[in-house]
């Protein structure tokens, strides 16, 4: 794969999975807008990819802000290419006891949050004829989760988004995809008890957990030449979860 010339915005990626999206794209030869809350954050990831990475804060529940990441990104790159929609937070409780502003603020972000921002893609996109714009949802998308109405929901939305805006962008040569990764090598599953890893782990077919880079890995085929008559679909990578 080969993404040089190409103009990648990585939402959510001062960190995890995002940062490893970022990464990849990065080491391919793209230039790569990594976005997040924190300014400091950005930079110094940008610094590290090097090439023409650069940081751009931006919150993706808000609309100007929103528009002020992408008129940056086509100010200095005059294109966006691929847009990934990685931001995300989790608000964990069991519905009964869910607090309203914690559902509020998973679905702005999680799902709003990616509504703003492919809104905001698919206008440049359709006028230079040719986009990937690759979602970040999850296998709580697609078969719930106990104790996570509110990440379901928001992951759930954004499998119908996807569908929906593939629908609407195809005849102008804008792919649209989601990525469900299931359970993720990560800071909250590396402080899982012994017992409660093994337990996770027994649910997966292939007996581990998932790594950043696969996740990396289904979202650089999908933004690649290669994916450019996949749209509107769902891959789950979950080691089987889903099955």
């Amino acid at each position: 794969m080969d993404f040089k010339d190409k103009t990648v915005i990585v939402t959510g990626a001062a960190r995890g999975i995002g940062r490893v999206i970022a990464e990849r794209f990065a080491r391919l030869g793209a230039a790569v807008v990594v976005n997040d809350l924190d300014q400091e954050a950005v930079d110094s990831v940008a610094r590290e990819l090097g090439g023409q990475a650069i940081g751009i804060r931006a919150d993706v529940t808000s609309t100007a802000e929103v528009k002020d990441l992408f008129d940056k990104t086509l100010e200095r790159f005059g294109r966006i290419d691929v847009l990934v929609n990685n931001a995300g937070v989790t608000r964990d409780g069991l519905l009964v006891r869910m607090d309203e502003k914690d559902w509020d603020m998973v679905l702005d972000i999680n799902l709003k949050g990616a509504f703003l921002t492919t809104r905001a893609a698919a206008k440049f996109m359709m006028k230079q004829r040719s986009g990937r714009i690759i979602n970040i949802s999850s296998v709580v998308g697609l078969i719930g989760n106990a104790g996570q109405v509110n990440y379901s929901a928001s992951k759930a939305g954004l499998i119908g988004l996807t569908k929906s805006s593939a629908r609407e962008l195809a005849s102008r040569g804008v792919t649209i995809n989601a990525v469900a990764p299931g359970f993720i090598e990560t800071e909250m599953t590396r402080k899982l008890s012994e017992s409660a890893r093994e337990n996770l782990i027994s649910q997966i077919t292939l007996n581990r957990l998932g790594t950043p880079d696969d996740i990396a890995s289904a979202v650089l085929f999908l933004a690649s030449d290669d994916a450019s008559y996949i749209t509107g679909q769902v891959l789950a990578v979950d080691g089987g979860i889903t099955m």
